[in-house]
């Protein structure tokens, strides 16, 4: 292995203040939400389908490689502890507060010291968890090497509500009978298995393609919403390897597909400030379109 490259200390600590405010931006609504028992049908989506706790969110790394000086003095937030969330170490990631005079970030799964402060165990991270990082890697290449399909315009949304499906409980923008329509006249192409899996068994047979899990490596595209989504599943799944400011890249790359997703989806979300997109429409395919190339950039 590489020597490390060295972060001085000052310069480490004043980057864990900022992603530490930056992802409590992120997740305040939802931590409000927590407490009102409100539901939000767009944001509830990141803290929902990707289980990542607000407190492993706002938990900074600095990635594999780099080696944190005077690593024994640390700012780090405890948040809620427990793992790396959605496929991270399964070791314990203490607080601190169980009476060890450790410090609170060598108590986390995954670091180790060395002369003059703390480094990321990336060999033993890679070789426990050396199946799915070869997964992740042989997933995201294939994707970013496909050129990006751009006509799907999110009838996959519409394809989950087909013939009295329910995704959500919101009303449908265009009523029950307009919706199935708009599924009948339209050319179902979506390549993402897991938002083929919650199709109607009505909508399942108008896919032009059948998506599972073991054709993933072959269907997979980065015109699809919600592979740009998983690309921060991905990142959480890398656990400490993942420097901090880009986990919380991708996590705001899948915020903002999420409202597009969601604005192009037959659901009425008026209540919530949201204009739709209405894919219906010859304008409202062009919309989408131009933002899923933006996205499929910002993905790669």
């Amino acid at each position: 292995m590489p020597n490390p490259t060295v972060m001085d200390a000052i310069d480490w600590r004043e980057r864990e203040v900022r992603h530490q405010e930056r992802a409590d931006a992120f997740s305040s609504t939802w931590r409000a939400r927590q407490l009102s028992g409100d539901k939000h049908p767009v944001d509830d989506f990141l803290f929902t389908y990707y289980p990542v706790r607000p407190g492993v969110l706002r938990r900074w790394h600095p990635g594999a490689g780099v080696l944190l000086a005077d690593g024994e003095v640390s700012t780090g937030s405890t948040g809620s502890g427990g793992s790396t969330g959605s496929g991270g170490s399964t070791r314990s990631e203490g607080s601190g507060s169980t009476g060890s005079t450790r410090p609170e970030r060598e108590q986390w799964a995954w670091y180790r010291r060395e002369a003059g402060g703390l480094v990321i165990d990336a060999a033993g991270f890679v070789e426990k968890h050396g199946a799915i990082i070869r997964f992740i890697v042989s997933l995201l290449q294939a994707t970013a090497d496909r050129p990006a399909q751009l006509s799907c315009f999110g009838l996959h949304e519409w394809a989950m509500v087909y013939r009295g499906g329910a995704r959500h409980d919101v009303a449908l923008r265009l009523g029950k009978t307009a919706t199935d329509a708009v599924v009948e006249q339209n050319r179902i192409t979506c390549t993402h298995f897991d938002a083929f899996r919650f199709f109607t068994p009505s909508a399942a047979p108008l896919n032009s393609l059948q998506p599972t899990r073991e054709n993933q490596l072959e269907l997979e595209q980065p015109g699809c919403l919600h592979a740009g989504m998983d690309v921060y599943k991905w990142a959480t799944k890398l656990g400490p390897l993942i420097p901090g400011e880009l986990l919380l890249d991708c996590f705001e790359l899948a915020r903002d597909i999420r409202e597009l997703d969601m604005r192009a989806a037959p659901y009425d979300l008026a209540a919530w400030g949201y204009t739709p997109v209405p894919i219906e429409t010859a304008e409202g395919r062009a919309e989408y379109a131009r933002a899923q190339r933006d996205f499929a950039e910002r993905g790669n």
